[in-house]
């Protein structure tokens, strides 16, 4: 008798097609090729891919590379499929869909076929659509981690810096749900959106007088806490803005900081990585994963949680390489989903 459940909708090939980075380079130069289809280990599951949702990472590492990668290498973190193979009484079985932040320090998802440990899914009921699902992950789950870096309680005003970036989106709906008062910057175009998703005062973020307006709007005391989605010099103007030991999660790298500022504002700086819950080989990491996934679908289907909008991406060398630069050049607000197969 078999140690693996396959499922019979499907006949396995042996090769898949994929989208590989053969190494990095700033035009993110992008190759379809066949690859074999993966082996599986004890407790992972064979997944059929429907679709990949693009992230800025992407891009930002398809040019500088990442120190964990052997190239080529296939792009792409975020996914939503079926499951086509599995280890007998491993859950979810075959014939689920699921949905996973992928572990930055292996091969992506922008195969036909990928594999992922069974612990780190989310089981995607049938009544949410796969793109919207493949939306989620990484910018749902860095927006729950980041609240709670800072700890947002009721009451607490907090500045959502970049709020009409998919991690903005969905931050500024949860830190409403927890109470807080939402203060956000985005472009004037996307005004109208990021107030619908809550956000009580938006700012210009290229306004020039932009931090005499935001103190002019919420007085000397300085924010309770600071969501940095933008990074560099925009995380020292954050922190000039907070309060006397404030709390700022900074999703990208730190900048320097001068001893004054340090000694002045005295911040709790908390940094977020997804990718630590692979890189530290953090079970306990990997398992909450899961859960945020669990959340952010129950939030999804409920209406509690808006998504960003969708553009659809087609599953080649060309298109992704393209939806890459747009997703770094700045001013895109949505999320970018490549259809693989449904």
């Amino acid at each position: 008798m078999s140690d693996t459940d396959i499922s019979p909708q499907y006949t396995l090939p042996q090769t898949m097609r994929a989208i590989v980075l053969p190494e990095p380079n700033e035009k993110i130069c992008l190759v379809d090729v066949e690859y074999a289809v993966p082996e599986c280990a004890d407790n992972e599951l064979l997944i059929k891919v429907e679709y990949v949702g693009l992230n800025p990472v992407d891009g930002l590492f398809a040019k500088s590379g990442f120190c964990k990668w052997q190239y080529p290498h296939i792009l792409g973190l975020d996914a939503v499929g079926v499951v086509v193979k599995a280890g007998k009484g491993v859950f979810p079985g075959v014939g689920t869909r699921v949905m996973w932040h992928a572990s930055i320090g292996d091969q992506g998802a922008l195969s036909e076929y990928t594999k992922v440990a069974n612990y780190a899914v989310s089981v995607v009921p049938a009544e949410l659509a796969g793109d919207m699902a493949a939306t989620l992950p990484c910018a749902g789950m860095a927006a729950l981690i980041s609240l709670d870096k800072i700890n947002i309680t009721e009451g607490d005003t907090v500045l959502i810096d970049g709020g009409a970036g998919a991690v903005g989106q969905f931050a500024i709906q949860f830190a409403k749900q927890r109470g807080a008062d939402v203060f956000t910057t985005a472009a004037k175009r996307n005004h109208k959106l990021v107030k619908q998703l809550g956000a009580d005062v938006v700012f210009a973020y290229q306004d020039k007088d932009l931090c005499e307006k935001i103190r002019r709007e919420l007085g000397p005391q300085g924010f309770d806490a600071v969501i940095d989605t933008v990074g560099g010099a925009s995380t020292i103007r954050n922190i000039e803005l907070m309060r006397f030991c404030g709390r700022i999660a900074c999703l990208n790298p730190l900048p320097h900081f001068e001893q004054e500022l340090m000694y002045r504002r005295a911040p709790n700086i908390g940094v977020v990585s997804l990718g630590g819950a692979w890189l530290a080989n953090s079970l306990c990491a990997q398992q909450r994963l899961s859960f945020m996934g669990n959340l952010l679908i129950e939030g999804a289907l409920s209406g509690d949680i808006k998504t960003p909008k969708i553009t659809a991406v087609d599953f080649n060398a060309q298109a992704v390489s393209a939806a890459l630069h747009k997703q770094l050049d700045g001013g895109f607000t949505g999320k970018q989903v490549v259809k693989i197969s449904t």
